[in-house]
């Protein structure tokens, strides 16, 4: 595998030099032969789902795994989406001349080589090809065993369209192991990667973070709450919060934690309740909800569970500062939403709740790079260094300074 690093580190120079519109060329080039081959990739898939289904893999990873038609079109117009977007190399940050006539630029360049490792989501092999390539690095890519077929296929295409246009083709690569203890190997070649994004379980993320000797950007769990403060408007915290809960639930920016103030209680549950069982949702709540509407009552572990799945749940707070309080102590820092008309409130909750995104009357499920309009994302870092929330191609460079003199000596 040395000899595999070794080639993407060499290619990892040449992508460095592509212009903005080599790169454009290239991921057009690259969407459209993912959907000149979209009936490979979806046989490819086909396996993938028989092998997840044998192995009674939850509902959450098999929707996350499966591949039809219409998601290989839509990883297609996220290349071409990325391939919009302007290119970050080269740019300049900043730039002044100082007073012995050295003139100095804070100028954008890639990170280098960046290893990738994820779980069941096919397409995140390309959403992040595409992104490091954009943004001029190369790429060592580690899927699940469970989307082994699927990466292998799109990977291919990938790499044949490098290929095909006279670049290395190692600019996209997979590990060739795809066991745990190959992950651990890969997280100590310091010599050859840049960076680590490691996005799935939290085991994996602990394990990588625990013993990588390479930097990692981490792409933790996303427990999520939206508040629904006394000033809410309840037809609107109904709507956001079903769509948060219910749209897609076994992703990272579903609602997992409702806290609802105790002086809508009242009001507000009994409508949820209907609302989130005609969803089929099983809703879990503390002893003060359970004096509201008849559900399960909510354990501590609860507060502390990344659901992703249809179970939700439900706590009774006295206000602002208690909803904060409980974010603070459970959340994950990814997503937390407030349901409020009142603008003090909402500013308060915005400052300080501390998560990589703080909305305000607006569901957690817009947390993801394409609805940011980064065309996708590698992760959505929970990280407050270097990168934080969804990750896109600026946060995947780094910078260096030139310095442009004319003979200056430091005396």
């Amino acid at each position: 595998m040395i000899e595999v690093l070794q080639k993407v580190k060499d290619a990892s120079k040449t992508v460095a030099m592509l212009n903005g519109k080599e790169k454009r060329d290239i991921l057009n080039k690259m969407a459209d032969n993912l959907e000149k081959y979209s009936n490979e990739i979806i046989e490819a898939n086909k396996k993938d789902m028989d092998y997840a289904k044998e192995n009674n893999l939850n509902s959450a990873l098999l929707d996350r795994l499966f591949l039809d038609e219409k998601r290989v079109t839509s990883m297609a117009n996220a290349l071409r989406d990325i391939a919009k977007l302007k290119n970050p190399v080269g740019r300049i940050i900043d730039g002044w001349r100082l007073d012995n006539g050295l003139e100095i630029q804070k100028v954008k360049i890639p990170i280098g080589v960046i290893g990738i490792i994820y779980e069941s989501r096919p397409n995140v092999t390309s959403d992040a090809a595409g992104l490091t390539f954009m943004s001029g690095n190369a790429c060592i890519l580690k899927g699940g065993k469970e989307a082994f077929h699927s990466n292998r296929v799109i990977i291919e295409i990938l790499r044949n369209t490098l290929k095909e246009n006279n670049l290395p083709e190692d600019i996209v690569s997979l590990l060739p192991d795809y066991s745990r203890s190959g992950v651990e190997w890969l997280i100590k070649q310091d010599k050859y990667l840049d960076l680590i994004i490691p996005r799935g379980g939290e085991s994996l993320i602990r394990f990588v973070s625990e013993n990588s000797k390479v930097p990692v950007v981490k792409h933790d769990k996303g427990l999520c709450h939206i508040y629904v403060h006394k000033d809410a408007d309840i037809k609107k915290a109904l709507k956001i919060s079903i769509n948060a809960k219910v749209q897609r639930p076994g992703v990272c920016n579903a609602l997992e934690t409702l806290l609802v103030d105790r002086d809508i209680a009242a009001k507000f549950l009994p409508e949820i309740k209907e609302e989130m069982q005609k969803n089929e949702v099983e809703l879990r709540g503390c002893e003060i909800t359970l004096e509201y509407i008849d559900i399960n009552p909510a354990s501590e572990e609860d507060w502390n569970t990344e659901y992703l799945d249809k179970i939700l749940s439900i706590k009774i707070v006295d206000n602002v500062n208690e909803a904060i309080e409980h974010i603070e102590k459970y959340g994950s820092g990814h997503s937390d939403s407030i349901i409020t008309e009142n603008f003090s409130v909402a500013e308060e909750f915005l400052n300080r709740v501390d998560s990589a995104c703080v909305y305000v009357n607006a569901s957690t499920r817009f947390t993801d790079g394409g609805e940011f309009g980064f065309g996708a994302e590698v992760g959505i870092s929970t990280n407050k260094l270097h990168a934080r929330g969804p990750m896109g191609i600026d946060d995947l460079t780094t910078y260096k300074y030139k310095i442009l003199g004319n003979g200056q000596i430091r005396k």
